[in-house]
């Protein structure tokens, strides 16, 4: 999936920004949830390819009902997995360590910030910075950081995306998983500055 089923791709330009409400209390670093927590992820997962990959279309019908409440109870929707089975099936990533990467920053953040209870709101896609603004000469950073915290409340709307097919490539180029990218955003709250540096730091070192 291609954000908002578009291809666009991430240079380098001027700046722009992107801000949101956040406890400042509880920290990113939660505890990793246990294997068997993995493993059934892993399950739901590798039978949505299956039935993917079968000819089967849309998260209704891929997606197992069994598995609905778990990923509900992780603050994870039905469509949000889709648009990785998908996206794994037709373009080899991202992998599923990815996927288990980004579910369980969500999941921590569902619990920690929002006690288990899921947002009822979902963004206005008019209110997204263009794929075309750029923070600290990246281009695209304003973009997925409004998209990052989104992804963090569970306030994506189904059409968008967090980790699609033009987040991938920005965060190869700076050198940040998609989990870790979700981890800092946490971290600095609404300060774009402090993501920028971090941005800055780690494309340094890559």
């Amino acid at each position: 999936m291609l954000d908002t089923k578009e291809q666009e791709t991430s240079t380098q330009t001027d700046v722009g920004s992107f801000g949101m409400k956040q406890n400042q209390d509880a920290s990113p670093l939660g505890d990793e949830p246990n294997q068997s927590w993995e493993k059934e992820l892993r399950t739901i997962y590798e039978e949505a390819v299956s039935r993917y990959q079968q000819g089967e279309r849309g998260p209704d019908r891929v997606i197992p009902s069994t598995g609905l409440a778990f990923l509900a109870s992780s603050g994870t929707t039905s469509q949000e997995l889709y648009d990785f089975v998908e996206d794994w099936s037709e373009v080899g990533e991202p992998p599923f360590e990815t996927v288990a990467g980004i579910t369980v920053v969500r999941r921590d953040y569902f619990f920690r910030i929002q006690g288990g209870e899921p947002s009822s709101q979902k963004i206005s896609m008019k209110s997204l910075p263009p794929g075309s603004s750029a923070l600290g000469g990246y281009r695209w950073l304003p973009r997925i950081i409004a998209k990052a915290r989104a992804k963090l409340r569970g306030e994506l709307p189904p059409d968008l995306m967090y980790g699609c097919g033009a987040d991938r490539p920005f965060l190869r180029k700076v050198g940040i998983a998609p989990a870790d990218f979700l981890r800092i955003v946490w971290e600095a709250g609404n300060d774009d500055q402090a993501i920028l540096k971090a941005v800055q730091t780690r494309a340094t070192q890559s």
